[in-house]
């Protein structure tokens, strides 16, 4: 569950305060928040405390890309909680400064799709299914059958296409080589610690 509510401001330093946590499902609320704060000019900078494993796709790049807007206007400093993987880093880097606990659990830079086969449940139960559809590829992923090669293929190509578009997005943001990125995202995890020695995060705090 998405909780973009927790929205404070503290009104001595003027700072703003998002909080981006849970599973990224819908980015409705936060962006709500920047555009506030960004319209806002009291508020000299805001932090984005991110305590998220990261979620969906289109959520995560919509934050991803409300940071970068507001960014042109505040100073952006993203605080990393206890976890800050997959989506919830790839919005971090959007900002001008990562800060991470030594513990903070991130990185998680891959993409995944899953899908369920329950053909050898329902041959149980003694469940049937019968498909009519418009076209070869309108129930891939179902999970009454098993993938065909050609659709497996076909979701490989969009994993890997979303792959592509998180890597290079964090060797921009990261001023580190590709080739050094695509090394560190294979799915593997980092403490706050190891992120710091291979330059995912600026500084622990």
């Amino acid at each position: 569950l998405l909780k973009g509510e927790g929205r404070s401001l503290h009104l001595r330093a003027k700072v703003g305060v998002v909080r981006i946590e849970g599973i990224l499902i819908d980015s409705s609320d936060i962006i709500d928040q920047m555009d506030e704060f960004a319209g806002d000019d009291g508020i000299r900078a805001v932090v984005l405390r991110i305590n998220s494993p990261g979620g969906g796709v289109v959520a995560s790049q919509e934050i991803y890309q409300s940071v970068s807007e507001l960014k042109k206007k505040k100073k952006v400093v993203a605080s990393m909680g206890a976890v800050a993987a997959s989506g919830g880093y790839l919005i971090a880097t959007a900002a001008d400064r990562i800060v991470a606990n030594p513990g903070t659990i991130t990185g998680s830079i891959s993409a995944v799709m899953h899908f369920a086969d329950v053909q050898e449940l329902m041959r149980k139960v003694g469940v049937r299914s019968s498909v009519v559809k418009s076209g070869k590829f309108k129930d891939i992923g179902s999970p009454i059958r098993e993938m065909t090669v050609e659709e497996k293929q076909l979701i490989q190509g969009i994993v890997d296409d979303i792959y592509d578009q998180f890597t290079q997005t964090i060797s921009e943001n990261r001023k580190v080589p590709l080739g050094t990125i695509l090394n560190l995202a294979d799915g593997r995890i980092f403490s706050g610690r190891q992120a710091l020695n291979v330059k995912l995060v600026d500084e622990l705090g």
